[in-house]
């Protein structure tokens, strides 16, 4: 049997690349030894093992492809001993992954609409694959207009990646900082001050949203007032997610396993969740 048809076992990989996003920040490039893909959606999630210190959920924030490599953004928490041995490896370490887990976005859902994409600090993590896949097959999606907010530039992921995203003509990229900065020639204020020029015709539109959990009622009350419909309003959440397969409990809400069920939502599932 293969390693990738159990989730149970996990599949070597090679660190390949560590790129610095920022202070707190970093995408790890890991090729998978056993030379198979993994097959996975945008906004799915891997578990990934640090030998010796332990493992730990991570979504994916590359685009599906055929090559067996897989990016991460991993922010450091300090005490976290995952992360912070993860931050410490150098290029030839071997981690384990196992995975993909989750729904991810609902693609052949969201194909022939105008797409928005919100995203808040390390929230583009995850959207970046969906946005690359979206990029990759241009034509079978309407709009596509991209919402980033981050508290300073600092912070700011996939520098490069952004600079060439501003330069296409095919992606509207909308950039905003909590606060005025010297160097930022772009809006200033919270993400939701970008919906103050936005122009979408809502009933053949989408949105995705990932961000802190404050950012979350401002940004659906925005969505509201535009009439994005909730069926097409595309939350992703991540709650204390540990095992990946439905058995710890530690991401149950009201009986709906994050890790199983999600960890994209609907709105319209996310208030009914609200209403048991």
């Amino acid at each position: 049997m293969a390693q990738q048809d159990s989730l149970y076992l996990p599949r070597t990989a090679e660190l390949v690349e560590k790129i610095e996003e920022n202070p707190l920040e970093k995408t790890f490039v890991f090729d998978l030894l056993d030379g198979e893909p993994m097959p996975y959606n945008p906004g799915q999630f891997i578990l990934l093992t640090v030998f010796g210190a332990g493992e730990a959920p991570f979504t994916l924030c590359s685009m599906p492809g055929d090559e067996p490599r897989v990016q991460l953004t991993v922010r450091l928490y300090p005490g976290g001993r995952v992360t912070e041995e993860l931050h410490e490896l150098e290029p030839g370490a071997h981690v384990g992954l196992r995975g993909p887990f989750g729904n991810g976005f609902p693609m052949d859902r969201m194909r022939g609409r105008d797409v928005l994409v919100i995203a808040g600090g390390i929230g583009m993590a995850p959207q970046r694959g969906l946005i690359e896949a979206i990029l990759n097959d241009r034509e079978a999606f309407g709009d596509l207009i991209v919402f980033y907010g981050m508290a300073s530039p600092e912070q700011m992921l996939y520098n490069s990646l952004m600079g060439e995203w501003l330069e296409r003509d095919d992606i509207d990229l909308r950039l905003t900082i909590d606060r005025p900065h010297a160097d930022w020639d772009w809006n200033v204020g919270l993400i939701t001050t970008l919906f103050e020029d936005l122009e979408m015709d809502a009933s053949r539109s989408c949105a995705t949203v990932v961000g802190p959990p404050v950012m979350y009622p401002f940004v659906v009350r925005e969505l509201e007032e535009m009439q994005f419909e909730p069926e097409h309003t595309y939350l992703s959440l991540e709650r204390r997610m540990a095992c990946g397969v439905g058995k710890c409990g530690h991401c149950a809400i009201k009986g709906t396993y994050v890790c199983i069920d999600g960890p994209v939502f609907t709105l319209t599932q996310l208030r009914e969740l609200e209403a048991e």
